[in-house]
Formats: structure tokens, C-alpha cells, sequence
């Protein structure tokens, strides 16, 4: 059974809400982590231009600040996006950063790096022996190479795996692109004809010989040479090479799961969880909806299982808002209902915790204590 630490939003003077996480983080034993002289990755989502429901960088700075006093060599990081969108290379996704308020003023003492580079191809292969989906994690070197990581998670629905919780903040958020293709899809790439301008990025840029040109100077896929890495989709600029057939959401889920065990093997690591604005759908998105559920607090732990399950948990349990999709008027019960399969029907949340079980990334059983 592990422990996870829960503050409310409840607040006074003297005592905002970045101090009520660091009250809350330290009463978890952050102190414990090992940072001192190390290089510490902060994973967070900046926030697709557009969207408002992304965590606001005064948290970040003050987790900055507190990390930095024990020693470590912080930086805030997210990799580059599989769609096309603000944030899939790394030059629109460190102005979005900036412009979403992680920039050197608001978060000073931590640079911001775009863990997987320039077009999302700077990765590390992760070898996943117990895999049952994947045998191996393509994951963003930047992530991949620090000797820490600390997540701090918007905890929101999402369209395709329910939740979006810890566990995908770290299997999804630290893939590179080729990394999130193979989350993505069961299938190998393919070529939307009509948009290849015969530029041969994907050409150069596959490392099995796979693409070619055909003799309208229109990229061709030999699949007999393809491995399905995504390179060609990470690198096309013009929504020509795309992913394949989607992952179930029960294949997606346990996708991540085997991700984020391959991301966490051999470093220190600890996680903040935030259940405020829980909006239906992904922080990817450029808009966000009304939150299906009021504001709740913020949870902290060694265990990023045990994080996503008392998250889950309290969800269930809180009232859905009135006029949200949650709204209990129209598919939702009120207290006890899965908010996020009743967004999202399709979606099964609860198998990724159960598959994060089965690869021992902590457990579902937790002792709350508040804050």
C-alpha cells in the first residue's frame, strides 16, 4: 500500500496556493529525492496556445525554487507533438511556453528544453522485456539522459485513454514523436499523396531505406522495409505522412503504461498532481471545455500508480457540474459515476491502472493523508 499526500484549495493569508504545494510536497518527502548536483527534468504540459485550462507556471516556480535549494540542476521540459498544432516543433513549442508563462521571468532558474529536439527525433531506445505491447520505449533524450524526474499533471479527461493522469504526463508526455506514433497506432505510417510536395525529408530522414520517391516525386512507403518508427511522420511538414490505424483505448492505455515504466527504470523520481479545471478533454487541444467536476486539491507521491488512482478515485466521487458534459441531467449520475467514460463511452480508463499494476509501477491500494 503506498501513501499519497492531499491538500484542498482552501486558502488565507499567508498561505497561497504555490505554498500549499510546497507544504504538501515536502510533507510527502520530496527532501528524500536525490538531486543534489543532478541534472532534475520538471515534466509539465505548457499548454497549447489557445487553451486555458493548462497549469499556471507559479507552480512551476515554486517547485523550481524548492528543488533548487536542494541541490538540483532543474528544467522545465515537454516534448514536441505527433499532430500538428502549436507545439510539434521546437520552435512553436518554446514560443507557446513562453508565451503560456514558462519563460525566464515568471520560472527563473530553469531554462526551458524540448526534450526530443528540434523535430521530435532526439530519442533513446528503452529495451521493455516484459512488454506486452511494446518491446521497446522510444523515449525523448532530454528525459531519458536526466538523472531525475519530477512530474507535476494537469489531471483532465481525455478523448482517447478517459483520463488523462501521472502515468500518461510520463508514458505519452516524455515519448518523442516516433515514440507517440507508436503509442498511437497499431498500424505502420502511410502516405496522403495529396499533400507530399516531394520535399524527401522522409526520404533522407528514414533509416531503413523505406521511402522513396515514385516518378510523380511522390513519397512511397515499402513496407517490407518499414518498421513503423514514425520518423517520416515526425519529420513531414505538410500532413503528408501519417499514422495508421489508431490503438484501441485499452491498447493505448497499456501502452502508456509500459512507456512510463520504460522512462522510470533507474531514476529517482517523485510526482504532483493537480485535480483543478478538469476539463473533458486534453491540454492539446487549443480551446478547453467547462471542467466536469469543481476543483478538488492537490495530491503528492512517490507512487505515480497510487497518484493516478486516488485522482480517479476522487473524481468519481465528487458531483459533476451542472451544464458540463458530466452534467447529471443528461448521462451522469452524481456522486460515484466515472465522470470520464460518461465523456468519453469509448474510453476505458481503468484498464491503464490495471495494466501499470501488472508492470509493477506501484500500486492501486493507498493511504490518504491530508495536508
Amino acid at each position: 500500500m503506498s501513501e499519497v499526500f492531499f491538500t484542498n484549495f482552501r486558502s488565507r493569508p499567508g498561505r497561497s496556493l504555490p505554498k500549499k504545494m510546497e507544504l504538501l510536497v515536502k510533507a510527502a518527502g520530496i527532501g528524500t529525492l536525490d538531486c543534489r548536483d543532478k541534472f532534475t527534468a520538471i515534466k509539465i504540459h505548457f499548454g497549447e496556445l489557445g487553451n486555458m485550462a493548462f497549469l499556471r507556471h507559479n507552480y512551476a516556480a515554486r517547485m523550481v525554487e524548492l528543488l533548487r535549494q536542494m541541490g538540483a540542476r532543474t528544467f522545465l521540459t515537454d516534448t514536441n507533438t505527433l499532430y500538428s498544432g502549436s507545439r510539434s516543433n521546437a520552435v512553436d513549442h518554446l514560443r507557446t511556453a513562453f508565451l503560456n508563462g514558462y519563460n525566464p521571468i515568471s520560472v527563473p532558474g530553469a531554462p526551458v528544453i524540448i526534450a526530443d529536439g528540434l523535430k521530435g527525433t532526439d530519442e533513446v531506445t528503452v529495451p521493455i522485456p516484459q512488454g506486452e505491447y511494446c518491446k521497446e520505449a522510444l523515449i525523448a533524450s532530454g528525459i531519458a539522459k536526466a538523472d531525475v524526474l519530477v512530474t507535476m499533471t494537469h489531471f483532465k479527461g481525455h478523448e482517447m485513454s478517459g483520463f488523462g493522469g501521472t502515468l500518461k504526463n510520463i508514458g505519452m508526455g516524455c515519448a518523442s514523436v516516433a515514440g507517440k506514433l507508436h503509442l498511437h497506432s497499431d498500424s505502420k505510417p502511410v502516405i496522403e499523396k495529396n499533400n507530399c510536395t516531394g520535399c524527401r525529408q522522409c526520404v533522407k530522414n528514414c533509416r531503413h531505406g523505406a521511402v522513396t520517391l515514385d516518378t510523380q516525386k511522390t513519397a512511397v512507403i515499402n513496407y517490407d522495409l518499414c518498421v513503423g518508427c514514425g520518423q517520416c511522420v515526425a519529420v513531414c511538414q505538410y500532413d503528408a505522412a501519417r499514422a495508421g490505424a489508431y490503438s484501441t483505448t485499452q491498447g493505448l492505455t497499456a501502452k502508456i503504461s509500459e512507456y512510463a515504466w520504460a522512462v522510470l527504470q533507474g531514476k529517482e523520481h517523485f510526482h504532483v498532481s493537480f485535480i483543478m479545471t478538469v476539463s473533458p478533454h486534453c491540454d492539446c487541444w487549443s480551446m478547453n471545455d467547462t471542467p466536469i467536476v469543481p476543483d478538488i486539491g492537490m495530491l503528492a507521491s512517490f507512487d505515480p500508480l497510487a497518484l493516478d488512482q486516488a485522482c480517479f478515485d476522487m473524481v468519481k466521487s465528487a458531483r459533476a457540474v451542472p451544464g458540463s458534459m458530466a452534467d447529471p441531467e443528461s448521462t451522469c449520475t452524481l456522486e460515484g459515476e466515472d465522470k470520464f467514460s460518461c465523456v468519453h463511452p469509448r474510453t476505458d480508463g481503468e484498464f491503464g491502472l490495471s495494466h501499470a499494476s501488472k508492470m509493477k509501477l506501484g500500486s492501486r491500494t493507498y493511504t490518504l493523508t491530508e495536508v
